[in-house]
């Protein structure tokens, strides 16, 4: 028998625990109630304690948010690094949809993502630049089997992102005007590659 069945004592559970079930309550916080919804008080509740105790852990709201964009971050990275396609150029066009696949899977996350990291911290940043480094990364690849011609990927990799970003964040506001949001994207993924194939 425990000391806490003896003395009849909750046991504390660990701090990193704690944390990591603030940070589960936040999401489902967050894909609940949308970013407006995520509050420290919610958060709170839902995890099923007091709310000093998201003050305590991860530092209020702030450190809520900052938590989940860096949870954000790493699984959009993990989308565009998730193909393991032999031919570069298919690995590099399904990067894109797959950016598409997560955007409206996680449309909550993506909102935060891309509207709140504003002036966040070096750990955020850090972690949003990985995410592009994977993007970064799949032109490289297609550019050096000659598939592309980008005699900088960075440059070659912010348009790929911004034009992607331009579409999802229109499509998420149902502003997309023909009559199949997917196959229009699919297109413009289409019009980028042959964009940058080799004259």
């Amino acid at each position: 028998m425990s000391e806490a069945q003896v003395t009849g004592r909750r046991s504390r559970t660990p701090s990193a625990d704690v944390a990591r079930e603030l940070l589960s309550a936040a999401e489902d916080v967050l894909v609940r109630d949308g970013p407006s919804g995520l509050t420290v008080r919610a958060v709170a509740a839902r995890a099923g304690i007091a709310p000093m105790g998201v003050y305590n852990r991860l530092g209020g709201k702030d450190g809520l948010v900052e938590a989940l964009l860096i949870k954000g971050f790493d699984r959009l990275r993990a989308a565009l690094e998730a193909g393991k396609e032999p031919d570069v150029l298919v690995r590099l066009r399904n990067s894109g949809l797959r950016y598409r696949e997560f955007a409206l899977a996680n449309p909550h996350f993506y909102a935060i993502m891309f509207e709140q990291a504003k002036n966040e911290s070096g750990e955020v940043v850090e972690h949003a630049a990985a995410c592009f480094g994977a993007l970064v990364r799949n032109v490289e690849l297609a550019a050096a089997a000659g598939q592309i011609v980008a005699p900088d990927p960075l440059e070659a990799a912010q348009q790929i992102w911004s034009a992607v970003h331009g579409a999802v964040a229109l499509e998420l506001r149902g502003l997309v005007c023909t009559p199949d949001p997917e196959a229009t994207y699919s297109a413009t993924i289409d019009t980028i590659i042959r964009g940058l194939a080799p004259r």
